[in-house]
């Protein structure tokens, strides 16, 4: 485990955030990560980085929206504000303690603390989209994720560890590779206009002439392997069908059918969750998609119900609602971004301009 965690921590310091003598990184996980903030910080520290650390305990968040007044939870937090505005790279590692642990809190007091966080996650889009922020998500695995995913944790840890393919000899020429690769695709996707997704219950087009395409390549989120952009937000139209179960707001959905006229989502539904969705779509801008996306990583073949690594599976489509990437050139505002998946391989089909380039979970160009 410790050699696996410390060609992690090269793998992120060096490829994903390549971090240079004297920038300063900021690290954030909760202390069940701990084992790899330890590998990540001597390797940053190696390289010469000023590096500072926030680590949350098991059950933060549930006891501060539980036992705060409102003007506590308007308070902005000090040390975050600071590194998005000042540092040259930001490093999330996702290490759960319990996935569940927020599943009863109050909406307006959460309501409360994203406004009081929009000026710092609006100085976090603009600084990554100008690319003055580095950054990157990465996920330890725990008991936790684990759990969630239906593994025990040698399964889940196997499963995130090759995902990231950190079991080849040179996990960073493979990602390389798979830039290399997926820039054919971006190159191509550049130059059209009309998009049309097609599969079981599914036939949705939107517009993006003039939308950049952004080739995931592993350096923002480790794992990674997808392209996507924003549509234009009046151009989708249809009906779509997301396969995939999903947790959103710690609680589970699953079977969502959109119906799109004009860019707004006019009718939903849900085989599970269907009190998520209609909450979800009360938050103004959720009623419009702020990405479009193909998955392309086929070293995760199965869902896990965390959006790291499910919007990646090989063989899937992807589109959320709300919030746009700036870097897209997507300009759809909302306090959420929700990535909902659907699988491709059996049946499905893309469309450019009227071209198939995309069937049965493949690219054909």
């Amino acid at each position: 485990m410790n050699l696996i965690l410390r060609k992690y921590a090269s793998l992120l310091v060096d490829y994903c955030l390549d971090i240079q003598t004297g920038e300063k990184l900021y690290i954030k996980s909760s202390t069940a990560g701990e084992p790899l903030v330890k590998e990540v910080y001597r390797a940053a520290i190696k390289k010469g980085a000023i590096v500072e650390y926030d680590l949350i305990f098991s059950e933060e968040s549930r006891i501060r929206l539980h036992n705060s007044k409102d003007d506590q939870l308007k308070h902005v937090p000090t040390l975050n504000a600071h590194a998005i505005e000042n540092f040259d790279a930001f490093l999330m590692i996702r290490a759960p303690h319990n996935l569940l642990e927020n599943h009863a809190n109050d909406p307006e007091k959460i309501k409360i603390i994203n406004k009081a966080l929009k000026p710092i996650s609006d100085n976090y889009r603009r600084r990554t989209a100008e690319g003055t922020l580095k950054r990157s998500l990465c996920q330890y695995p725990t008991q936790a994720s684990a759990q969630m995913a239906g593994m025990s944790l040698e399964e889940y840890s196997f499963f995130v560890f090759n995902a990231c393919r950190l079991f080849d000899e040179n996990p960073e020429a493979s990602w390389l590779k798979v830039r290399e690769d997926q820039q054919r695709f971006v190159d191509h996707l550049d130059q059209v206009d009309l998009v049309r997704y097609v599969g079981p219950k599914t036939d949705i087009s939107f517009r993006v002439k003039g939308r950049k395409w952004m080739n995931s390549d592993g350096r923002t989120n480790m794992p990674s392997g997808e392209v996507f952009s924003g549509p234009i937000e009046d151009s989708v139209n249809g009906q779509v069908y997301f396969s995939y179960p999903s947790v959103f707001m710690s609680k589970a959905v699953q079977g969502i059918l959109l119906k799109v006229v004009d860019g707004k989502v006019m009718e939903w539904s849900a085989e599970v969750g269907q009190e998520v969705l209609d909450e979800v779509f009360k938050v103004p801008g959720a009623r419009y998609f702020g990405e479009v996306a193909i998955g392309t990583n086929y070293n995760i073949k199965q869902a896990t119900k965390n959006i790291l690594f499910d919007e990646k599976i090989g063989g899937t489509i992807h589109m959320a609602v709300g919030q746009s990437y700036l870097q897209t050139g997507g300009k759809n505002e909302s306090d959420i971004h929700w990535d909902m998946i659907t699988d491709m391989t059996d049946g499905g089909q893309i469309y450019t301009d009227g071209n198939l380039i995309y069937e049965n979970g493949k690219f054909h160009i």
